[in-house]
């Protein structure tokens, strides 16, 4: 039988549940690197038991760490993030030029056919590849020299690559996301990018339309449609339909547009999930209830799914990366809260259960359906 492996990363470590194609029963491993930050992990989809995990404290800086074995075991790979020439600055809070500093990995992203062939997104933000399993990185430095380089600022939470989208069809084109920059699009392997933000609008920005400096929190994708992407904003969520030429507002009917994560159901492609929280200065549920909406034709028309949920005093946040779909059938979707908990549907959002209920504050969720 067909089962699900969650890759779940807290402040405090990494945790792995597992069950069957029935998603009744969970099994609960970790917590590994106890004490460590686990800011992602992930596993290679042309081979499951290949799992990257980024570890990061502020005492002890970053690690990457590999599993060849679906993480029983682990072991350090190469940890040297060194940007190519010389860095350069990006903009500061105050609108000063900032050294570019390597500070940690936000997000790693397998190959979708070679298991040893990795991408991470790092903060200061920029794009690196190992074709060796993790042991060597090399910055794809046509994106951070972007000759709008310099006007990139960070967000709350750092000037981040957070998302990275590679096309199922043609792997030398990928689009990432960057708090507080944008979309950028590659389509010749890394070597050269260009903005994808036509269409945002950030009332933050003395230009609400330019061309750089819209904080996106997270794009998402459907792979049997490439050239439709989804994308959770600062505020608003926004759908492109060439991939990333242009972007439209789909927000509708939320209670509120501002919210971290966004997902693809993974047989619908007009099936998509977000998290709604108050604003952003209050990173809560709106009225203290905890929802998830769900739109069915793209955007613009949202039903909340509460069956399962806390409906009265939650005060709770769910991260850009603490949400997953898997591929079963029917589809699952997963999400994880600051609050520890860890919430499973097995029927694509109409009923929830928390799996776990007291975890360190959840960072990121992948889901892996396995064979």
């Amino acid at each position: 039988m067909s089962g699900v492996r969650l890759l779940v990363g807290t402040r405090k470590g990494a945790f792995i549940l597992t069950s069957d194609g029935t998603r009744d029963d969970w099994d609960v491993q970790g917590p590994l690197f106890a004490g460590w930050e686990i800011y992602h992990l992930n596993g290679s989809p042309a081979d499951p038991d290949r799992l990257y995990a980024s570890q990061s404290t502020g005492w002890h800086g970053q690690v990457v760490q590999r599993s060849d074995d679906g993480g029983k075991t682990w072991e350090p790979v190469g940890n040297e993030f060194t940007y190519d020439g010389v860095p350069g600055t990006h903009q500061w809070y105050d609108g000063t030029q900032h050294p570019w500093e390597f500070a940690r990995v936000w997000h790693l992203e397998p190959s979708l056919t070679d298991p040893d062939t990795v991408f991470a997104g790092v903060e200061d933000a920029a794009l690196f590849r190992s074709t060796d399993g993790g042991q060597t990185w090399q910055e794809l430095s046509g994106l951070r020299d972007h000759p709008t380089g310099e006007q990139w600022q960070p967000g709350a939470g750092g000037l981040c690559l957070h998302s990275i989208l590679i096309h199922p069809d043609d792997p030398q084109r990928m689009v990432v996301a960057i708090s507080a920059a944008g979309v950028f699009r590659t389509d010749d392997g890394g070597e050269t990018w260009r903005p994808s933000n036509r269409g945002l609008r950030s009332r933050e920005l003395p230009d609400e339309e330019r061309e750089v400096g819209h904080c996106v929190h997270r794009l998402a994708m459907n792979p049997s449609r490439p050239d439709t992407l989804f994308m959770q904003k600062h505020w608003h969520v926004m759908r492109s339909d060439d991939g990333g030429e242009s972007w439209d507002k789909v927000s509708g009917n939320l209670p509120s547009d501002f919210g971290f994560p966004i997902e693809v159901h993974a047989h619908e492609p007009d099936t998509v999930y977000v998290v709604p929280i108050e604003s952003d200065s209050e990173h809560v549920p709106p009225e203290g209830k905890l929802r998830v909406y769900r739109s069915r034709t793209g955007g613009n028309e949202w039903e909340a799914l509460t069956n399962g949920l806390p409906q009265e005093h939650c005060y709770v946040n769910v991260l850009r990366d603490a949400m997953s779909v898997d591929s079963l059938d029917p589809g699952g979707v997963y999400f994880g809260t600051t609050g520890g908990q860890v919430y499973a549907s097995s029927d694509g959002g109409d009923g929830w259960t928390a799996i776990v209920h007291d975890l360190p504050a959840v960072l990121s969720i992948e889901a892996q359906t396995l064979a």
